[in-house]
């Protein structure tokens, strides 16, 4: 989405709450059962597409390392492990447009194209090398249409179709679009051609069906397999809201085109996600904000749609209802008085929104590779993670109005040690080391509407720094 133009009003996000807590007189025991398993997760992250990472770019030092830092760094900010990138289609950058690597037709499909790297992609490609020097492995190129001479209606915004005898010119386009990034070391680990196919917007955009979506993945997987990027997965088709989605994933699984996709994305602005789709590829909530709502930096007022605790159980409830693999915000800084970005920032200053410390909750705690399992006990929304470290990461949110004593333990682990972090109005990721019991257990309160997440590192790792 694109706020200037938004034709779709956001569905509100929902912040319920629990009953009181205030009659408990003991703790709470939460058990981790290992065995039982769900989805493994790839990350979380936010975009900087249509020239907003230029935020990051031109913001006068020390305040850009910081902002930096506050993105990606596993000890100091929130360790985002996946970065969406706006892969161009207009002719210029004027206004926001992201502009493309091929601004004037070859003349026909069959022509050879006169590619054009400005070596700086909006101001991507600069944040990219920035991510990386953090540990970010996962980079996703996301076109949201393909060049204007390409499609039905001759133009890059304003919908319009890709033609058929241009589905091989525009495979070779992505592709070489990735190369660039890939030849400097910026490993792009998944591939999207569509945005919001279902919308037809005065910005970048372009209409897709399901069958139109499979037909083209029939020529980008074997392009990119002949252009040795195997390892580079189709990411279709983020569409406006996961009804959406799934009428669209259907006609492109019956299609044929199931088998070329590497995982199944979606926004959630017209319809949230409310369930699993009858897939084996991962889901990943690729796009995401509160894109009306004004500028705020409060974790809990009201429950109001742009309160860091509502985007905890936003995310909480992709999860674990509808088994997402990876939850993305729209944008990381943006001007301007709405919510649509996790930190509000112009030409010399930045002001942080508890979103961003919400989704560090999940983010530093829940790490490439994590297999979520089983919980049992206490009226909270409560997630756990097997990490590839061997740490376990337990996710509890207090909607409630009142404190809680909790124990956690996980059956057959015992942790070498344990450490707890707080989010809430005072506190933004707050670490405090805990005593591990005789038993394996841990302890911790947890303040009323607040989240806290434990980490439980096996004997074998040590002191585990998230």
């Amino acid at each position: 989405m694109h706020f200037s133009t938004l034709a779709v009003a956001a569905l509100p996000l929902v912040a319920n709450a629990i009953p009181s807590l205030s009659s408990r007189q003991t703790a709470t025991k939460i058990t981790v059962d290992l065995n039982k398993k769900y989805q493994t997760m790839d990350g979380f992250g936010f975009s900087e597409a249509f020239q907003r990472a230029n935020l990051i770019v031109n913001m006068p030092e020390p305040k850009r390392r910081a902002l930096l830092d506050l993105f990606f760094s596993t000890t100091t900010g929130a360790g985002f492990s996946i970065l969406r990138n706006g892969l161009g289609s207009s002719p210029d950058s004027s206004s926001d447009h992201m502009n493309t690597i091929l601004p004037k037709s070859p003349g026909a499909a069959t022509a050879t194209p006169n590619y054009v790297w400005d070596g700086k992609d909006s101001g991507q490609f600069w944040v990219s090398q920035q991510a990386v020097t953090y540990g970010v492995k996962q980079f996703y190129a996301n076109a949201w249409s393909a060049p204007g001479f390409m499609k039905s209606n001759g133009n890059d915004a304003n919908g319009g179709t890709l033609k058929d005898e241009w589905k091989q010119a525009y495979a070779n386009y992505l592709i070489k679009y990735i190369s660039y990034y890939i030849d400097a070391g910026i490993p792009i680990t998944h591939l999207g051609f569509l945005n919001e196919p279902d919308f037809t917007a005065s910005y970048a955009s372009m209409l897709s069906n399901g069958a139109q979506a499979a037909a083209f993945m029939k020529v980008l997987r074997p392009s990119l397999d002949a252009a040795n990027m195997s390892q580079v997965q189709i990411v279709c088709c983020e569409n406006t809201g996961w009804q959406q989605t799934n009428s669209m994933y259907s006609a492109l699984k019956n299609a044929g085109g199931d088998q070329y996709l590497g995982v199944v994305s979606s926004h959630e602005y017209t319809s949230r996600s409310s369930g699993s789709l009858s897939s084996t590829k991962k889901g990943w909530q690729t796009e995401y904000s509160d894109l009306n709502g004004g500028w705020t930096t409060s974790w809990y007022s009201n429950g109001g749609s742009g309160e860091g605790l509502t985007w905890a159980q936003t995310v909480y409830s992709g999860i674990v209802n509808s088994n997402l693999s990876a939850y993305i915000y729209w944008v990381g800084t943006q001007g301007g008085n709405t919510n649509e970005k996790l930190v509000q920032a112009d030409a010399t200053s930045y002001t942080v929104s508890k979103r961003l410390w919400a989704l560090a909750q999940y983010s530093r705690t829940v790490r490439p590779g994590a297999v979520r399992v089983g919980t049992s006990g206490g009226n909270f929304k409560t997630t756990a993670f097997k990490n590839v470290d061997g740490s376990v990461a337990v996710n509890v949110i207090n909607t409630g109005t009142s404190a809680a004593t909790l124990t956690v333990a996980v059956t057959g682990f015992v942790p070498k040690n344990a450490t707890s972090w707080l989010t809430d109005s005072k506190n933004d990721f707050t670490g405090t080391a805990l005593t591990v019991a005789s038993d394996g257990s841990v302890g911790g309160s947890v303040p009323a509407r607040a989240m806290l997440s434990f980490v439980l590192a096996p004997a074998a790792v040590g002191n585990r720094t998230v």
